[in-house]
């Protein structure tokens, strides 16, 4: 299978210029993927996204859509290292990469649901908050950027759709 960054660029462009809805909906969708893809949470993400979803009234296509697009293996490392960097940076507790490198292998190697469950039992419970907390001081201000741009997005492609009808 040959890689290929360009079709797949147009492939998800595509799919979010045809979701139907209004643009705040739309784009809190988008922002739910974009902070549950950003989370160390990889076995629950879809659950994660959709839940959210729900709650908070967003668009379930757009946040699965978006947390597939946030969360792949070219920014898996980098997203769990500054997790856990800057989990370590705010909570009184340290742990090593080695603590987390356990997990990482789990997602890597395997990507089982049962693999990375047991990881997760294996680096314990403080690890598992460092993770969480830095991934969601990370999450947040990708979350609100992202939220603003898919809204001006999804805005200016209502609009066009508007002016196309009043066209016809």
């Amino acid at each position: 299978m040959k890689l290929e960054p360009r079709r797949t660029a147009r492939y998800y462009y595509l799919r979010f210029i045809r979701l139907k809805g209004h643009p705040s909906i739309l784009a809190r969708g988008v922002a739910i993927g974009t902070f549950v893809g950003i989370t160390p949470t990889i076995p629950f993400h879809t659950i994660l996204a959709i839940l959210l979803s729900l709650i908070f009234r967003g668009s379930k296509i757009a946040a699965l859509i978006t947390s597939i697009i946030i969360s792949n293996p070219i920014t898996l490392l980098p997203q769990y290292y500054l997790s856990w960097q800057i989990g370590n940076w705010l909570t009184p507790g340290k742990h090593s990469w080695e603590d987390v490198s356990v997990l990482m292998d789990a997602i890597l190697n395997g990507g089982r649901f049962r693999e990375t469950l047991a990881a997760l039992g294996e680096i314990g419970m403080d690890s598992i908050m460092i993770l969480l907390g830095g991934g969601v001081v990370l999450a947040l201000p990708f979350t609100l950027i992202f939220y603003c741009l898919s809204y001006m997005f999804f805005s200016s492609i209502r609009k066009k759709r508007l002016e196309k009808k009043v066209l016809k």
